[in-house]
C-alpha cells in the first residue's frame, strides 16, 4: 500500500478528531455526529540510525598506501588492519633506536663492571690505612674514583632509558602507519587507492557501520511534544515505499534543544517547523532490509485517549 505523505496524515490525525458528520434521518432533521478519533498521540518524520552515526576513519598519519586489506561490503572485526602505509621510513626509525638503546646499555654495563672494582679497591684501601699498613690519601683518591664512576654510571642509566622511550616511540610510530578497525563494523565506502599519498587533513579514508543496535530519530513536532513521553510506544511505517513491514518501537528519550527540521522536504514549512529528537529503539530486531538513513513515518500510540495538539 502507498503511504500518504506525512502532512496528509497530520491532517488526518489531527482534523478528524475535529470533523463533524451530519446525517438525516427520516423526519429530515439533522443530526450531528463526531468522526472517529485518530489513534495517534503523534505523528512524524524519522529516519534509521545508528547510535553514534557511521564511523569516518582517517588515515593517522601521512604517506602513501602501500596495501589495502579490506573492500566494500566486508564485515571487519575489532583491531583487523584496514590499510597500510609505506613503513620503510617508520622502520628504519625503530632500527636506529634499537641500536641506540643497545650501546646505551652496553655502555652502562661496562661503567657497572669498572664501579664494582674501584668499590673494591677503595674498600681494601680504606681498611690497610685504617690498620696503618696504608697511606690514607691512596684510599681517599680511591674512593673519589668510585663516586666519579657512580656519576658516570647514573649518567649511562639515564641514557639508556631515555634511548628505551625512544624506541617506544619509534614503534608506537610505525603501528601509526596502519589504520585498524576501532569496532566490529561493515566496510560501507573506500575512498583510497593503493599508491595514493594520504594524510589526516585528507578526509576519511573508510567509511564504517558499527555493528550495533538500529534506532529511529524521528523529528517531533513542538506542537506533540507533550503529547510524547519516555517509554511510549509506537509504530515504525516505511516511507519509501520498498516493502518493509510495519514495526514496533518504544521512545527512548526525547531530546531538550529545539532546532530546524532536516527532513522536511517542503521548504516552506521547514522554514516555519521547529522541532525536537526523539529517538526511539525497535522491540525486536529490525529486518536487514532496513538500511540506515532510510526515511519511516513514527505513529505514536495514543494509550490515554488524548488527542494530539493541532498546529503541527
Amino acid at each position: 500500500m502507498t503511504l500518504r505523505p506525512l502532512h496528509s496524515l497530520l491532517v488526518l490525525a489531527l482534523v478528524a478528531p475535529l470533523l463533524v458528520g451530519c446525517s438525516h434521518d427520516d423526519s429530515g432533521k439533522s443530526n450531528t455526529q463526531a468522526a472517529p478519533a485518530t489513534p495517534y498521540a503523534a505523528v512524524a518524520r524519522g529516519r534509521v540510525d545508528i547510535e553514534g552515526g557511521l564511523l569516518k576513519l582517517s588515515m593517522p598519519r601521512e604517506g602513501v598506501v602501500a596495501d589495502i586489506k579490506v573492500r566494500e561490503g566486508d564485515h571487519v572485526k575489532k583491531g583487523q588492519v584496514l590499510a597500510v602505509l609505506d613503513t620503510k621510513p617508520a622502520q628504519l626509525a625503530v632500527s636506529a633506536a634499537e641500536a641506540e638503546q643497545k650501546q646505551a646499555k652496553a655502555q652502562g654495563n661496562m661503567l657497572d663492571a669498572r664501579l664494582k672494582a674501584a668499590q673494591q679497591r677503595a674498600t681494601r684501601l680504606q681498611a690497610a690505612a685504617a690498620a696503618g699498613a696504608g697511606d690514607g690519601q691512596s684510599a681517599d683518591d680511591a674512593k673519589d674514583a668510585a663516586n666519579q664512576l657512580q656519576g658516570e654510571l647514573d649518567n649511562a642509566r639515564a641514557a639508556e632509558a631515555m634511548a628505551g622511550q625512544k624506541l617506544e616511540a619509534a614503534r608506537y610510530e610505525l603501528a601509526q602507519r596502519s589504520l585498524v578497525a576501532p569496532v566490529d563494523a561493515q566496510i560501507v565506502e573506500r575512498d583510497i587507492q593503493p599508491g595514493a599519498t594520504v594524510s589526516p587533513q585528507g578526509g576519511a579514508a573508510f567509511v564504517l557501520l558499527p555493528e550495533g543496535a538500529r534506532i529511529v530519530r524521528a523529528e517531533l513536532n513542538e506542537s506533540f511534544v507533550s503529547a510524547v513521553h519516555d517509554g511510549m510506544h509506537a509504530q515504525v511505517v516505511d516511507d519509501s515505499g520498498s516493502g518493509v513491514p510495519t514495526l514496533s518501537a518504544h521512545v527512548q528519550r526525547i531530546g531538550t534543544v529545539f532546532g530546524p527540521s532536516a527532513l522536511e522536504e517542503d521548504p516552506l514549512i521547514r522554514a516555519n517547523t521547529r522541532t525536537v529528537e526523539c529517538v526511539l529503539v525497535f522491540d525486536e530486531t529490525p529486518p536487514p532490509s532496513l538500511r540506515i538513513g532510510q526515511r519511516v513515518i513514527v505513529q505514536f500510540a495514543d494509550q490515554t485517549g488524548a488527542r494530539a495538539k493541532p498546529g503541527a
